[in-house]
């Protein structure tokens, strides 16, 4: 591993430690496998001791955006999305957003992460069940949840997030949680209101389900969709011309390659990205 890049790393460590986690502890307790000790080492940089492999472990749980050089374009959803997430943890707010596949979400809200402090993300998973999730919250939170009961890492969920000033909690690809994970939002809800934001993000299959669920009267989802305030926030996909700025942002000016990629990618921005590499190294 180059030089360089160990260097890139320890600064995106310093900045994982005082935005996200707060301090060297809690940033260990949202590592899996990486001490104080080595934290502390990486950022007063002494190496010698510290593994390439111990590096890359590291780079794969802090580096969220995996950008890999790709250039980000501000794109007008992508500054919208900016908006939102900080409007739902300046003033407490309840938001449902809902985009295309590809549109940008997890890249915009990756850097958002990265540049806020006391703001909370989960990549939400199909398989997890209420105790799963709520440890998964914890560990994003920089806390352990040591076998503790459903009602125990509730509350101590519920008192941290009353403690900090300003959270929010995102739950990107919300839609793939069960019903029964799922009627957490109503308890985080009502014990955060007023507190700290939250923000569900997924494709519109998410507003769908709540609102299937509200039609035929499913438990507990006219009050999510009460606590939304009954409304869904939609992020439009990249214009033909953001594309392209898109493309010429990250080395392609072969205006017929660029056309071919705004003919083909039907405003994917992966499908964007995969073309252009493979373009590039053509």
């Amino acid at each position: 591993m180059k030089h360089e890049h160990k260097h890139y790393i320890r600064e995106r460590l310093e900045a994982f430690v005082n935005n996200q986690a707060g301090s060297m502890k809690k940033a260990a307790n949202m590592l899996k496998g990486v001490s104080i000790a080595t934290i502390s080492n990486i950022l007063s940089e002494k190496w010698d001791s510290i593994s390439e492999e111990m590096f890359r472990a590291i780079d794969a749980q802090i580096t969220t955006d995996k950008n890999n050089g790709w250039q980000v374009v501000e794109t007008r959803a992508y500054k919208l999305l900016q908006s939102w997430l900080g409007d739902a943890q300046q003033h407490s707010l309840v938001m449902g957003i809902t985009g295309d596949a590809g549109c940008g979400k997890t890249m915009g809200i990756s850097n958002y992460l990265m540049g806020a402090r006391n703001c909370v993300v989960l990549r939400c998973k199909d398989y997890w069940n209420r105790k799963f999730f709520l440890a998964e919250l914890l560990s994003a939170m920089g806390k352990n949840s040591n076998g503790d009961s459903l009602g125990e890492m509730m509350e101590e969920i519920v008192m941290t997030f009353k403690r900090m000033e300003k959270p929010v909690i995102i739950l990107d690809e919300a839609d793939k949680l069960s019903d029964q994970v799922f009627y957490f939002f109503i308890s985080l809800y009502n014990d955060l209101e007023d507190s700290c934001g939250i923000v569900l993000i997924a494709t519109d299959h998410l507003e769908k389900r709540v609102k299937r669920g509200v039609r035929l009267n499913k438990k507990g989802y006219k009050e999510i969709y009460s606590r939304l305030g009954r409304k869904f926030i939609e992020i439009d996909p990249p214009s033909r011309v953001e594309i392209e700025a898109i493309c010429r942002a990250n080395g392609l000016e072969n205006l017929t390659e660029i056309k071919e990629i705004v003919q083909e990618s039907e405003g994917d921005l992966r499908r964007v990205k995969r073309k252009v590499h493979a373009l590039k190294a053509a």
